[in-house]
């Protein structure tokens, strides 16, 4: 399979579609936690939408050439998260599950460290590749063949501060 190109619309009309298809499963939720970066945008709007608390989980796993080596995962210590405990039904969310590693990790992380405070959680993600060793509860694309996905904010990982600077060094001037 080529690789998959989003744009920006297709994006974010994938993200609603994920809130449309959760709320359609009648299933409740009372926090919202994303893996970041990629799950940084599903969960802000999905938190948006549903009206419920976001935490941000960091994590690195791909680096190298135009970040597609994929490396061992590193996840961040702490939860940033503005309530003072977690909620009891999470809906763990993410751009895509490809081997299932940060997934299957970030729920690992989770039993860990907040085991009192979770009763259930569910996970979300727009692409499940076929790839993947674990299975989300919650998807809008199968890809069975597991192509590589150019999301629409990539062109900024090839990107300098003074790229972006120079680009728009007209419109700063004229201001």
């Amino acid at each position: 399979m080529p690789d998959l190109y989003v744009s920006w619309s297709k994006y974010h009309q994938k993200i609603e579609a994920l809130a449309a298809k959760i709320y359609h499963s009648g299933w409740n939720f009372n926090q919202i936690v994303c893996i970041a970066k990629g799950g940084l945008r599903v969960g802000d709007i999905l938190c948006r939408v549903y009206k419920q608390p976001l935490a941000i989980l960091s994590t690195s796993s791909y680096g190298g050439a135009d970040n597609r080596i994929r490396g061992k995962i590193t996840l961040s210590a702490h939860l940033s998260m503005t309530t003072n405990q977690l909620g009891s039904r999470v809906l763990l969310v993410d751009d895509l599950v490809d081997s299932g590693v940060s997934l299957q990790e970030t729920l690992n992380w989770l039993e860990k460290h907040h085991s009192n405070e979770v009763e259930q959680i569910r996970t979300a993600v727009l692409w499940y590749k076929g790839g993947s060793t674990l299975a989300p509860d919650y998807y809008i694309d199968y890809l069975p063949d597991s192509p590589w996905i150019h999301q629409p904010f990539e062109h900024y990982e090839q990107m300098s501060p003074a790229e972006l600077a120079q680009h728009y060094r007209q419109l700063v001037i004229s201001e």
